[in-house]
């Protein structure tokens, strides 16, 4: 585990973690924001009007509506990112993630216009007669790069497992399990069988569940969260300056918070940004290439929305709800998961400032500047207590406290190797108090509302449908994916190999799951953001001949 986890931190550190990442996503937003003239802000009204169906025409071309490809794309990006996304954003990086979270929609908005108006535009049609479309096709089609293109698709389905499935199932076990009691080997089973159930029908079965589930969803948890809000009213507003107060110096250590640099907050609010509403990432426009329209742009249109939806309206009161309870800051009581425990040499306090400081430096992966020592020896615990001093328990970046080791159900008494920073008796788990991060952390808020400890309900039921939703959403982008890479007698193997994937993730460690996730998102947003930049000619273009065929038919009353 520890060489899989020392791999899988290299290559994050390389992609979605690395320092140009953010720039590279934010920096091509702001390019077309700016050269395209804000369409986020000038086609807002317009987008409204195409989506409900004003412009429809019966005889143009494709497999979805406006609606429907948009509620298929929104529930792509409608998921675990909006309900455990926005709590690991703020876990990491505090406050100051949400406000990075906000930027990476508003300029998110301009990007998957883009995105989405080009892979429209270079859609075609598959063996069977169903349209295929995404950026894989315009690499090919407009930049006569293939090679671009299959890696792009590679990615593709590499990343419906590691976005689209595996946090989905993940977040579901765990909500299900944390709210009901129910295993997550159970919980697994059935929503795999279901998931099967729906994607094996295709796209046609996928657009009528999608268009039914998705506004549904996005009621029930809404009204859920303003149970909340309204119950800490006082506390939302200083919540909301505070976003913008630590936005660009960092949040500061509060009570197990342990604090996060302005680096590390911009990183992750970027990075979850991006994972709750895909804007750059390409997988958004495999949906929108579907609806049937004969203009691009109307479709580009479309997808404005949905970050606006997703990030700006859902992402936003979920993060309110967590940071005006003050939920974040709190230890709560649970079962450590060994990716996220450390044993450290030294005893440390979070209420000293100096320890403080150390630990931030370790936890925002400084190497040549960490000032924290792994523990290596022997601990003695007798009844589940150590007795042993010198060392301190990391676990969620929090120092742990109340720490007891059982074995099974029962009290551990004997002596425990540590090496490395690491507990070797696998048979020994730990218990204790820490932050909580993920669903834990958004159903713990849940609960300081109207609702009182039925509100984590809310959000367990809520997460199975945004979730389960997302599931099938990615399938299609995988699945027109492998149709581009070996043709359409691909597509069944990978649906079922799609569905063990999702049962699998739902019994895996929740934090190995959130950093393939950062991965894989990055394989393929790099290659799309590259695309797109360079057919930043092709675009304006293609808007010009929109607008001129707009005013051309209202002025023939078409």
């Amino acid at each position: 585990m520890e060489s899989i986890t020392s791999s899988l931190n290299f290559l994050d550190a390389l992609l979605g973690s690395a320092a140009y990442f953010p720039f590279l996503l934010l920096g091509t937003g702001l390019f077309f924001t700016l050269y395209l003239g804000f369409p986020q802000i000038r086609y807002f009204s317009q987008a409204w009007r195409v989506v409900t169906g004003k412009y429809d025409k019966p005889e143009h071309e494709g497999d979805a509506s406006h609606f429907q490809a948009l509620t298929t794309a929104l529930s792509g990006t409608v998921g675990t990112g909006n309900i455990g996304g926005v709590a690991l954003a703020l876990y990491l990086g505090g406050p100051a993630a949400l406000f990075w979270m906000w930027m990476t929609a508003f300029l998110g908005m301009t990007t998957k216009f883009v995105e989405v108006s080009l892979s429209h535009k270079y859609r075609v049609k598959d063996e069977e007669g169903f349209i295929a479309g995404g950026p894989m096709y315009f690499m090919e089609r407009a930049l006569n790069m293939k090679w671009l293109a299959v890696f792009f698709a590679a990615a593709t389905v590499i990343s419906s497992f590691g976005t689209g499935n595996m946090p989905q199932s993940n977040n579901m076990a765990i909500g299900l399990e944390t709210s009901f009691g129910i295993s997550p080997m159970v919980s697994g089973s059935v929503l795999a069988v279901l998931l099967g159930m729906v994607i094996i029908g295709g796209i046609k079965r996928i657009v009528r569940v999608t268009e039914k589930i998705v506004p549904i969803m996005a009621v029930f948890y809404l009204i859920g969260a303003l149970a909340v809000i309204v119950v800490n009213i006082d506390h939302v507003g200083p919540s909301f300056l505070q976003v913008f107060r630590d936005a660009f110096s960092g949040s500061a250590a509060t009570g197990g918070f342990l604090g996060a640099s302005f680096a590390y907050a911009f990183n992750r609010g970027v990075n979850r940004g991006l994972f709750s509403n895909e804007a750059g990432q390409g997988s958004a426009p495999i949906a929108h290439a579907a609806a049937r329209a004969d203009e691009p742009i109307s479709e580009g249109m479309v997808s404005i929305l949905e970050p606006f939806i997703d990030t700006i309206i859902i992402c936003s009161i979920t993060g309110l709800v967590i940071l005006s309870t003050g939920v974040w800051t709190e230890k709560f009581e649970n079962t450590f998961q060994r990716f996220d425990m450390e044993f450290i040499a030294g005893e440390y306090s979070d209420n000293n400032p100096e320890h403080q400081r150390e630990l931030l430096s370790h936890l925002s992966y400084s190497p040549g500047n960490d000032p924290i020592h792994e523990f290596d020896g022997i601990i003695t615990v007798m009844n589940g207590i150590s007795s042993t001093r010198g060392y301190t328990v990391i676990h969620n970046r929090s120092i742990a406290e109340n720490v007891r080791y059982l074995v099974g159900d029962q009290p551990f008494s004997g002596e425990l190797e540590i090496i490395n920073g690491e507990l070797q008796d696998t048979a020994v788990t730990v218990k204790g108090y820490s932050l909580v991060h993920s669903v834990e952390l958004t159903s713990k808020a849940f609960t300081r509302g109207l609702f009182g400890e039925y509100g984590q309900y809310i959000v367990s039921i809520g997460l199975v449908l945004f979730a389960f939703s997302t599931a099938v959403a990615w399938s299609y982008y995988g699945d027109r994916a492998m149709t581009y890479l070996f043709g359409v007698r691909s597509v069944m193997p990978y649906r079922i190999a799609y569905v063990a994937g999702f049962f699998i993730a739902a019994i895996s460690d929740t934090s190995l799951v959130w950093l393939i996730s950062a991965i894989t998102i990055a394989l393929m947003t790099i290659p799309n953001l590259i695309g797109i930049l360079l057919l930043h000619k092709d675009m304006k273009h293609t808007i010009a001949e929109y607008w001129e065929k707009f005013a051309r038919e209202q002025s023939s009353g078409s």
